[in-house]
């Protein structure tokens, strides 16, 4: 039978259809059988976003719609899967790595220019030339100062590849004209150890703020130098902690544990468990270790407290933890964005999970739970925190320990009232105390040119002057009537606080604002065998 040629371009156009078809189902990733499937949840998501894409009336950023249901479809899980989007990703991959590539400054915009609060010690502006108080007018030739220049513009011009080089021009006060400085871009640590010094002959004190990449070789680092000075106990901060990388919290809690103890074991959907033991590598296992929480303190940081409190080792001081006992792993969307996906259950030794309660797409409740535990009166005393008879472990010392939201210390510290006053954090959170240190602190820096940090300490004191022109500048810059009768005392540690940290940096600020302390001078005490609170939750005492 002769072929009919008149078919031809009907047999090409189904070829072409048929090849369309597969295309548009292919994913390189796919085996074979999965090669003529559909998923019509996918589709169903794929076909709406192209509809508005190509039909709706007006024109829409579909990116944005995509943003909004990936939240949408994260906030139905649990509280902590979430979404970075691509804007946002580099910011928060730099923050957990622990460094990134710049010029190692700390500034803010004053009167529309950059101006340098403090040089990152051994970063590349300091070794450079660049002082704190310097303003950056010039970047490779270009003004990069007026209200046109946000901080993100600024941060974007300021940005470079590791070792180029950025050619500065800098207003320095006392200078006829602009200083001109090549600064050779390079890796800016990103600190996590806030502090470490020694708080009597014998006990250590070292703050964590988070756990990235880099945490463990910074906290090694100040552990030895703390050993060196003759520390063998050691009060480890971690309050307000939020958390971070499990395996750096593993790494630490290795230090403090024997060989083969269990640290901890995470649980994922298909109920596969894995365990985590610590190794013989612990240099402080035979030193005292204390652990300071608090009502912020999650994730990680109730890894480290959990695993020493199951293994009878250590105390933990202050207040209930957070109560965060999921694990999550980043996973990238492909098209520079993230997600941050629950895919485990951590367990402490004994097999508590101190996760506390949600309800899959209701998190309101979950994100006042803060505000809860405030108007119990938990905070202020230890017999107001909820516990269940029915997740009730026993640790192998026989000390009774509960799961199902955060960790309770062995010893309790009321919360400072007076410390937390709602006015005071405002306060912090909007930068005035900073910015207005550093206004009073640029008039005349050669007033502590010669003071040595020690000294700083001792000797400098903030008057009740400086206090009201705080005062006048916060009133000013709110329109409000602010005042600080009934706080002055406050007002002058966080101000001189925050002087040290312009000054000196991060560890004499938290030496000074440790000075008055409760829980710090609770460790103190329970270090040199003071009597003490404790929080009675043995079996032997129960009613």
């Amino acid at each position: 039978m002769a072929f009919d040629k008149k078919y031809i371009p009907f047999i090409i156009g189904v070829a072409i259809a048929a090849g369309v078809f597969i295309g548009g189902k292919l994913n390189f990733t796919d085996t074979s059988d999965r090669l003529f499937t559909s998923n019509s949840k996918k589709d169903k998501l794929n076909r709406l976003i192209d509809y508005i894409d190509y039909e709706y009336v007006d024109d829409i950023n579909t990116d944005s719609i995509v943003d909004v249901t990936v939240n949408g479809i994260l906030k139905n899980l649990d509280p902590h899967s979430t979404y970075i989007p691509k804007s946002e990703l580099e910011r928060v991959t730099n923050n957990m790595k622990g460094d990134f590539v710049g010029l190692g400054v700390n500034f803010y915009t004053y009167n529309d220019t950059i101006t340098v609060i403090r040089t990152i010690e051994g970063g590349p502006s300091e070794k450079a030339g660049i002082k704190a108080g310097d303003r950056i007018l010039m970047a490779d030739g270009d003004s990069i100062f007026g209200k046109e220049w946000s901080n993100k513009d600024i941060i974007q011009k300021l940005k470079g590849e590791k070792g180029s080089k950025v050619k500065l021009g800098v207003y320095r006060k006392g200078e006829d004209a602009l200083l001109e400085f090549k600064v050779k871009r390079g890796v800016v640590p990103i600190k996590s150890v806030d502090a470490a010094y020694m708080l009597t002959d014998k006990l250590g004190y070292i703050k964590i703020n988070r756990f990235a990449e880099s945490t463990y070789k910074e906290f090694k680092k100040a552990l030895d130098k703390l050993q060196d000075k003759g520390a063998t106990q050691l009060a480890l901060d971690l309050r307000d902690n939020p958390g971070g990388f499990l395996g750096i919290a593993e790494q630490i809690v290795d230090e403090f544990l024997e060989d083969d103890k269990l640290i901890l074991f995470t649980k994922n959907k298909t109920g596969k468990i894995e365990n985590v033991y610590a190794t013989q590598h612990g240099d402080f296992e035979d030193g005292e270790i204390y652990i300071l929480i608090n009502e912020n303190s999650a994730s990680a940081s109730e890894v480290i407290a959990g695993a020493l409190q199951d293994n009878d080792k250590g105390t933990i001081v202050g207040r209930r933890s957070y109560g965060k006992g999921l694990v999550q792993r980043e996973m990238s969307l492909g098209d520079g964005s993230a997600v941050r996906l629950t895919v485990s259950r951590y367990y402490t030794p004994t097999g508590r999970s101190i996760q506390r309660p949600y309800n899959n797409g209701e998190n309101n409740d979950y994100y006042n739970d803060y505000n809860k535990r405030l108007s119990s009166g938990e905070f202020e005393d230890a017999e107001r925190i909820e516990v269940a008879d029915s997740l009730k472990f026993k640790t192998p010392g026989g000390k009774i320990v509960y799961g199902g939201g955060g960790i309770i210390p062995d010893i309790f510290v009321p919360i400072n009232t007076a410390h937390q006053n709602e006015t005071l954090n405002y306060l912090k959170r909007q930068e005035y105390i900073s910015n207005f240190v550093f206004e009073e602190l640029d008039k005349d820096r050669s007033i502590y040119e010669d003071v040595a940090a020690n000294d700083f300490i001792k000797t400098v004191e903030i008057s009740d002057d400086i206090v009201i022109k705080f005062q006048d500048y916060v009133n000013l810059k709110e329109r409000t009537n602010i005042a600080f009768v009934a706080y002055h005392d406050q007002m002058r540690r966080l101000i001189k606080s925050e002087l040290a940290q312009q000054l000196y940096g991060s560890n004499v600020a938290e030496k000074i604002l440790n000075q008055v302390d409760g829980m710090i001078e609770e460790v103190i005490s329970l270090s040199q065998g003071d009597d003490y609170f404790e929080v009675n939750l043995s079996e032997d005492n129960e009613d």
